[in-house]
């Protein structure tokens, strides 16, 4: 109690559990008008793309051809500069808030909040196979840093604060509130609390509400009526969480493998993003659903069917042109590539299965929705999330038991294979690249 003798004095509010929840709902405010600039603007530079090789595809004008070429130099040039110069931007950022929780990294908002926008607006927008997922998440915990300069907290209520900002760009992101809530928990925070999930709650609501204000507050996917797997489908359920698993790991591998390969190369960090955006130009016209992030990939194959080499040719070509994009170092995140890259593994997985007679055409769409659960988990290991994440994206809650079912398949058989969460091994590899970089160990908070 305050010296005023006044149970409620501005001194005892700031001190008491409520002002913590207050701020979150202020964080989710701020979260979710950017989360919302970012995702109108990826909208719009996405369309003209699209329309773009359409005219190119059409008439071939050369001198718009080499246009666009020179325009994806110059702005891989940018990119390149942006991400050698502020390293944190880098990625998805989902890495860089995991090493500020744990007191190794430090998120600098002033300078790397609008960069970190502005370089993904124009990765994702010139074609990248890169998410918006995890600089929504980044762009969060930015404007949690920025919040908790005006009301100054201890370390612990801090680390509370910036996971709730990271729900919130989640939130905002996918429309998502409770898979942001527990996306927070179950990956960057590793543990439950009261306070912490009453925090997460309120930014990420309320980032959902600012985000549905502008764009609805319908799923992500429109998905039409989804129908209940009957029971004798389930063994090629469990089937399709193993194959998950071992292909997410392939994932997992090629981003890796492709950080390694431009380290080895020593190509320098402003060389870098050119590689995979001169690469992008004949996928926009020989293979334009393997660019961008994914999103209409998986509307697409929702409505339409693909032959099965099809699905095949592009899921490889997904899944590496996703490694060049990442590996080059650039602001962008993997959540929707892998996604699509789950949906085309469902999609094949049940053409294959239907063309031998063991389960239905009507219910191909069902393995596709599978499909983006097991190979998130797979890749991320978060199960919990991965159901979640996928049900409030679907809009429909009749697959719950088979999305927990091969969820859980894929994390067992992920364990067994000795697959770690890709979002720790980004961070150790980060700080080790950082380390080497500078030649002394990163910042601490």
């Amino acid at each position: 109690m305050a010296e005023t003798g006044r149970p409620y004095s501005i001194q005892y509010i700031y001190n008491s559990r409520l002002a913590l929840v207050f701020e979150s709902v202020l964080i989710g405010l701020i979260s979710g008008l950017l989360v919302v600039f970012f995702r109108y603007s990826l909208s719009w530079s996405d369309e003209f793309r699209r329309r773009l090789y359409g005219v190119l595809l059409v008439s071939r004008p050369f001198y718009l051809t080499l246009s666009w070429g020179l325009a994806l130099i110059l702005l891989g040039l940018f990119l390149g500069w942006a991400a050698g110069t502020f390293p944190m931007i880098r990625g998805s950022g989902i890495p860089q808030i995991e090493g500020t929780l744990h007191r190794e990294l430090v998120l600098n908002w002033r300078p790397e909040l609008p960069l970190k926008i502005l370089t993904g607006i124009i990765g994702l927008g010139a074609g990248l196979s890169l998410g918006r997922e995890g600089p929504s998440i980044q762009i969060g915990a930015y404007v949690g840093k920025g919040v908790l300069q005006v009301f100054r907290r201890p370390y612990r209520e801090r680390k509370i604060l910036i996971t709730a900002a990271s729900a919130a760009g989640l939130a905002a992101a996918f429309n998502a509130p409770l898979a942001g809530v527990l996306f927070v928990l179950e990956e960057l925070q590793a543990g439950f609390s009261p306070l912490g999930i009453a925090c997460a709650m309120g930014a990420s609501i309320t980032a959902d509400t600012v985000a549905g204000r502008f764009f609805g507050l319908g799923p992500v996917f429109n998905f039409h009526e989804i129908d209940i797997l009957p029971l004798q489908s389930l063994p090629w359920v469990v089937i399709l969480g193993i194959f998950a698993a071992l292909l997410g790991d392939f994932f997992k591998r090629s981003l890796y493998f492709s950080q390694d390969l431009y380290t080895r190369l020593k190509i320098p960090h402003i060389a870098r993003p050119l590689i995979p955006l001169v690469v992008s130009i004949p996928l926009g016209f020989f293979l334009f659903d393997a660019t961008g992030g994914g999103h209409a990939l998986i509307e697409a194959l929702a409505v339409e069917g693909r032959a099965l080499e099809m699905i095949v040719l592009l899921f490889f070509a997904k899944i590496f042109f996703t490694a060049l994009c990442y590996g080059c170092g650039t602001s962008g995140g993997i959540f929707l590539p892998l996604l699509a890259c789950g949906a085309l593994l469902g999609d094949g997985f049940a053409r294959l299965v239907v063309s031998w007679g063991f389960i239905a055409e009507t219910q191909i769409l069902n393995f596709l929705i599978l499909g983006m659960a097991a190979y998130f988990t797979g890749v991320v290991k978060a199960p919990v999330t991965g159901v979640i994440l996928i049900l409030e994206m679907s809009g429909n809650f009749n697959h719950l038991g088979s999305l927990a079912t091969v969820c859980m398949v894929t994390f067992v058989s992920s364990e067994l294979i000795n697959s770690r969460p890709v979002y720790t091994v980004l961070l150790e590899r980060m700080i080790k690249n950082m380390h080497s970089e500078t030649g002394a160990g990163p910042a601490l908070r």
